[in-house]
């Protein structure tokens, strides 16, 4: 280092961010000692280090965090990772839910270009602080309960028959007659809500624990905790079964859909939107509203696992690429759906028909003349359901007034396919009920509910990441004790949902718990990215990050349609939810059907309760940072950045060594105390002692300070 006490300047137009790599190849060539040391961080004494080829970020990236945080072995791994925490359970009924209710119109909505503008800036960030883990919990808490129902079905499944193929017998001394509750509904029903859930007929109804959904969410949690023990390094190889094996299925599944009967009723259906109810606000809210969870945002698991990659990561790309593949799953999923809804439809119509044909035999010469058949139709025999529409309308027209006092049922394939189920009735009852037709049954019930699981297993993942790594960034604690914690907590508090009332929990907390507060913290999100950061600040971020200027498309999405859209969607939801009285549909064990009852006073409290917490410690957190009262950066070890344009001043001290009094950063004029004095910098020379230095955002111990301009020549 050349022993001199000249003052250097060095002028640029950027200020950019510079690696310690760079800030030590500005050294002296003759300096070996200087070039082998190497930059620590922390307190004084407490033997950290960061190595020199670590990037350091402007303004504020965490170094001691950076050296040991881990990160993604491969791209792959994060964009599988990605995929199979937003591609889940939704996808399969939730999705396909919509597009049954309003006839293929939402499967064009949900595609649009919306799903990539409102996940990208999300993909971008590099932090995983930026999240919401409390309503990520209680997400959790009921999303691993379904998990859990999908493995008691998963195990059940390995009988020949299916054992709600048929509904049971009962005998007594005299007859054998069929369970009443079953015979009013059908053997899927009766064995989701009776022998599955063992449900009661309202929440009040406790009931005790279901033993059997018990264990089956030990083992749901337990999966889950195993997997994420070690964070991204054993969930990131788990990804790779997990997101993959359900694409396997849903083709198989396809494949063999195809081949059944009526499968293309039902993909014909799936492609006829109704038009006539395009117009309606509540078509175009569900549709946003799909958009919006089907990509998991707000729940901080996009941002927590994007917070494992390098800062030049290509995040465009990412958010594009998972949001086409988070779509073609979605559709992917409903051409499933609807092919195996067209089979079973057929074959419901087709029973249909011969109950309605006994019917018109009894009736003939009493009610029915025989002139009224035509002659090609045998009654005798099975009738098609074009002989069965033809016959039917010549009765109708013939008997007008005295048609509804013959008794006959609707048979048609349109009604049984308008017939809407969603969630759990979608995929416990209405799937499975189709699966029992399915020759070899069993092997396609076990690959059903085993890519349910992986389904929900690859949401769940991003969830509790999105509850792990904002915890361990913030209060550094160790993350394999924080994990089995936050499970061993969760699956106790998980118990309300497997008593005989744990449906209606369910229920209850996906409602209340997630689509309000969600909608509510993305929006603030959104403000905080978009007004109080900065869209201009973000895009100079992003143009770092990419080597390149995204599309001005998103600076108008972000900043003005995005925000303007969700409080619309939060407004109509609200609206919504204050025209319909909160209620839930409880299943009546003695009439067999379902009622839709109101929450009792208790039950509305819950309710509010839960959306007050998820949202709460948003405003929370803010007034005590506001006031000072926590500091903000609390539990984050120091920073270092370094701007180009800014003057480094070297100055010697008589009484020390040049190079001591470089790192040391002493001056006549900076006898100041740091600006972060609670930790320091200092470089340690090989096989000495270190010497510290205080802290700043300048560098390593570089004082910077405004000098006169001077020539080059004295560079």
């Amino acid at each position: 280092m050349p022993k001199n006490n000249k003052a250097v300047k060095r002028e640029l137009d950027d200020d950019v961010t510079e690696s310690v790599r760079d800030l030590l190849s500005n050294e002296d060539t003759c300096d070996d000692s200087f070039k082998k040391s190497s930059l620590m961080v922390g307190g004084e004494g407490d033997g950290k280090e960061l190595s020199q080829d670590t990037d350091v970020e402007d303004g504020g990236s965490d170094a001691e965090d950076d050296a040991s945080r881990p990160a993604w072995n491969s791209k792959l791994q994060y964009i599988l990772a990605q995929v199979g925490f937003s591609v889940g359970l939704g996808n399969v009924w939730r999705f396909p839910y919509l597009c049954q209710k309003n006839g293929g119109g939402e499967c064009l909505k949900t595609g649009s270009g919306v799903r990539l503008v409102v996940v990208i800036w999300a993909v971008c960030f590099e932090r995983g602080v930026v999240s919401v883990p409390q309503v990520c919990f209680f997400v959790a808490l009921y999303y691993n309960v379904i998990i859990g129902w999908s493995l008691f079905y998963f195990s059940q499944s390995f009988q020949q028959p299916l054992p709600w193929h048929e509904c049971p017998l009962v005998k007594n001394q005299t007859n054998t007659y069929v369970v009443d509750e079953c015979d009013k509904s059908s053997a899927t029903t009766y064995y989701w809500y009776r022998q599955a859930l063992d449900i009661s007929d309202s929440i009040a109804e406790g009931g005790g624990l279901n033993w059997r959904m018990t264990v089956c969410l030990l083992a749901a949690w337990s999966m889950v905790c195993l997997a994420m023990i070690k964070g991204i390094q054993s969930s990131g190889k788990v990804m790779y079964f997990s997101s993959l094996f359900p694409y396997v299925v849903l083709i198989c599944f396809l494949v063999r859909a195809l081949l059944l009967k009526g499968s293309w009723d039902g993909i014909r259906h799936m492609f006829t939107p109704k038009l006539e109810i395009m117009l309606e606000a509540k078509v175009w809210r569900e549709a946003a509203t799909q958009v919006f969870f089907a990509l998991g945002l707000g729940f901080g698991g996009v941002i927590a696992f994007s917070s494992y990659n390098k800062r030049d990561n290509n995040c465009h790309f990412d958010a594009v690429l998972v949001s086409f593949i988070n779509f073609f799953t979605s559709v992917l999923a409903t051409l499933v759906v609807f092919a195996v809804l067209g089979f079973k439809a057929n074959i419901m119509n087709a029973k249909c028909i011969i109950k309605n044909t006994g019917k018109i035999v009894h009736l003939l010469g009493n009610g029915v003349s025989r002139d009224l058949i035509p002659h090609h139709i045998n009654l005798s025999s099975t009738v098609s359901a074009e002989d069965y529409q033809e016959m039917t309308e010549i009765i109708r027209n013939v008997t007008a007034h005295d048609y509804p006092r013959l008794g006959l049922d609707s048979c048609s394939i349109e009604e049984e396919l308008n017939k809407a189920v969603q969630g759990t009735g979608l995929a416990f009852i209405a799937f499975t009920e189709a699966m029992t037709h399915f020759p070899a049954s069993p092997f396609w019930s076990v690959m059903f509910f085993l890519m349910l699981v992986n389904l929900g297993l690859g949401s769940m993942f991003g969830t509790i990441e999105g509850i792990i790594t904002p915890l361990v960034d913030t209060f550094k604690v160790r993350k394999e004790i924080l994990t089995v914690a936050v499970c061993l907590l969760a699956f106790f508090i998980g118990l309300l949902f497997v008593q005989r009332s744990g449906n209606y929990w369910v229920a209850m907390f996906d409602d209340y718990s997630a689509t309000l507060p969600l909608l509510i913290v993305v929006i603030l999100e959104n403000v905080a990215v978009a007004w109080v950061y900065g869209t201009d600040k973000f895009f100079e971020d992003l143009k770092d990050m990419l080597g390149f200027t995204p599309f001005r498309f998103y600076y108008y999405m972000w900043k003005y349609v995005t925000p303007l859209l969700l409080i619309l969607l939060l407004g109509s939801s609200v609206i919504q939810m204050g025209m319909t009285p909160p209620s839930y549909s409880a299943w009546i064990q003695e009439l067999a059907v379902e009622r839709s009852l109101r929450y009792p006073a208790w039950g509305l409290a819950v309710c509010i309760s839960l959306v007050v917490a998820a949202v709460m410690p948003v405003p929370v957190v803010f007034l005590l940072r506001y006031f000072n009262v926590i500091d903000e950066n609390a539990g984050v070890a120091s920073t270092i950045s370094y701007k180009k344009g800014r003057i480094i001043k070297e100055s010697a001290l008589p009484e020390d060594d040049d190079d001591l009094s470089l790192i040391r950063a002493k001056s006549p004029g900076s006898e100041a105390p740091s600006p972060m004095p609670g930790n320091s910098i200092y470089r340690k020379q090989s096989g000495g002692v270190p010497d510290v230095a205080p802290n700043g955002r300048y560098g390593i111990g570089y004082l910077m300070a405004d000098m006169p301009d001077m020539p080059e020549s004295d560079l």
